[in-house]
């Protein structure tokens, strides 16, 4: 049968992946999600993104989007009724900066036993340097983007939410308390939940047979 809807593969907790679902459920854009195994990606991904990092999109077009940030501003285009590319001059520089130095510090900091060259806690101090950033602008506005929740604000929160979920007892105790209210509100909202829906990992020998089947 021939695909009639975006085909997105998506693996459930990654923060990439969340964050582009985040942008196509806000886009109000239907969409096919296929959950993937990152140990046993399907060769139908890996044919269009030899890369093999998700989120991955395919459009009914045959086009490839394989960055996040890529989909989420594809989605936007679509639809953007809250105005969520309208945000602060330096959103590329803070987006720069949580995709690098601290996704950086933050996979050393999760994986800290990977890594015995410095203790956990040194990993968590470096990637605390983004937080007091994050901090700052929000004692300026309740969110990130300024006045309203946008395109900053959902490229950032599932990485902070990943920091958050290391050591959540010491999270919830620092003096991040902007932080920790926004990232609350974030993972709250029906939004974020219906991201996080649980879905089966994808068979394309299922797929196969339905296909068969309908012709």
């Amino acid at each position: 049968m021939e695909n009639t809807l975006p085909i997105l593969y998506s693996f459930r907790r990654c923060p990439y992946a969340i964050r582009a679902r985040l942008a196509i459920a806000y886009a109000g854009i239907a969409i096919e999600i296929r959950e993937v195994q990152l140990k046993q990606k399907p060769e139908q991904m890996l044919a269009i993104s030899p890369k093999g990092t998700v989120p991955v999109l395919q459009l009914p077009d045959g086009k490839v989007l394989d960055e996040s940030l890529d989909i989420m501003r594809w989605a936007l285009a679509q639809n953007d009724p809250d105005n969520w590319l309208d945000v602060v001059e330096d959103a590329g520089e803070l987006i720069l900066w949580n995709d690098g130095e601290f996704k950086y510090f933050l996979g050393r900091y999760k994986y800290a036993d990977r890594y015995p060259e410095f203790p956990p806690s040194y990993y968590r101090s470096q990637a605390e340097k983004f937080l007091a950033e994050l901090e700052a602008r929000l004692a300026q506005h309740p969110f990130l983007s300024g006045h309203h929740y946008g395109l900053l604000d959902a490229a950032i929160l599932s990485f902070i939410r990943q920091f958050a979920a290391v050591d959540n007892l010491w999270f919830q105790a620092s003096d991040y308390r902007r932080v920790i209210e926004w990232l609350k509100r974030g993972i709250a909202t029906d939004l974020f939940a219906s991201v996080m829906i649980k879905y089966a990992i994808w068979n394309p020998l299922v797929d196969k047979i339905s296909e068969i089947r309908h012709n």
